[in-house]
């Protein structure tokens, strides 16, 4: 037998053993992708049947108690601070007539004022309807601008002595990039349907009449702090010219200021002014289904996204 000719027999048998496994490996990914998804299901209806998936009891106490709601982060739309979750949480704890007191727990540097007025007009409309349950705002950290704008509308305000108190005012940030560009010989090019469009484009000259413009708009929502504070606190804030200035404050100067009434956690405003030391939170939390599914889809959606375009997610 000629050793130098093809096998063609092995080759073939070569081929089909390698055939086989490659199907093997196959089956073997698709049974772990079915046996996954399977195993996830059930867990979701087990969560779903045993009533798992609120990571909090959003106060429906039996017993007298203190409600407390935090108000935590960045006063933004979307974000844990957002007027939706903040007032979802006030409307439970005033609704609930166990609760003899509403504490709003504020560390936050501000954000919004859009946001921030949506939580004070809220407090005010709850406080009108429930006139008999005080709410009181307890900063820890920090309660600055926009925290300022929702804490006035409560009936007395408490922080630490060393907490971070004031900030009322209001600022836009940007930058002016044309000198830059014309020293790297970058042309600029801009086109626009309305003479104002490129307001504040950072890589155009500062027109006078534009920031003129944005200045009267900072000076409207200044103004409208102000009076928001002013109403709030009424005749409890000193005449102090540096007050609407935005400048802060420790909690000790802030209490001389007259931007708050008094020293004390919420633990201590539970206790020794409410009266009511047992707490029940009731600040919002999203659903733990919801936020699943919301992370669960938009990993796959990712996937899909890479798959579509050839790509490997790592």
């Amino acid at each position: 037998m000629d050793d130098s000719k093809p096998n063609w027999e092995r080759d073939a048998i070569l081929k089909l053993a390698n055939a086989g496994l490659q199907e093997q490996r196959r089956a073997r990914r698709w049974g772990i992708f079915f046996k996954t998804i399977t195993l996830l299901y059930l867990f979701l209806l087990l969560m779903v049947m045993v009533g798992g998936f609120e990571s909090k009891d959003t106060g429906f106490s039996s017993e007298r108690h203190t409600a407390l709601v935090d108000l935590v982060g960045v006063i933004s739309d979307g974000e844990e601070a957002s007027a939706d979750f903040v007032v979802a949480g006030l409307r439970d704890a005033f609704e609930n007539e166990n609760s003899a007191a509403v504490i709003l727990r504020i560390n936050s540097p501000g954000g919004s004022p859009v946001q921030a007025s949506y939580i004070n007009n809220e407090i005010t409309r709850l406080r009108e309807l429930h006139p008999t349950k005080p709410l009181y705002a307890v900063i820890s950290d920090i309660c600055a601008s926009g925290g300022i704008y929702a804490a006035v509308a409560a009936d007395k305000i408490f922080a630490n002595e060393s907490s971070i108190v004031g900030s009322i005012g209001v600022r836009m940030d940007g930058f002016g990039f044309v000198g830059a560009i014309d020293k790297m010989g970058i042309e600029r090019r801009l086109m626009t349907a309305g003479e104002h469009k490129a307001l504040l484009d950072p890589f155009s000259p500062e027109k006078p009449a534009e920031k003129e413009h944005v200045q009267s708009l900072l000076d409207d929502i200044h103004q409208k702090f102000i009076d928001i504070v002013k109403e709030g606190r009424g005749d409890r804030l000193v005449d102090d010219p540096n007050l609407f200035t935005g400048l802060f404050w420790t909690g000790d100067k802030a209490l001389e200021l007259g931007l708050i009434d008094g020293l004390g956690s919420a633990g201590y405003v539970a206790r020794e002014v409410v009266g009511e030391e047992n707490i029940v939170d009731y600040t919002y939390q999203e659903d733990l289904f919801e936020r699943f599914a919301s992370r669960l889809g938009s990993a796959m959606a990712s996937r899909l996204e890479a798959w579509l375009r050839g790509t490997t997610i790592r």
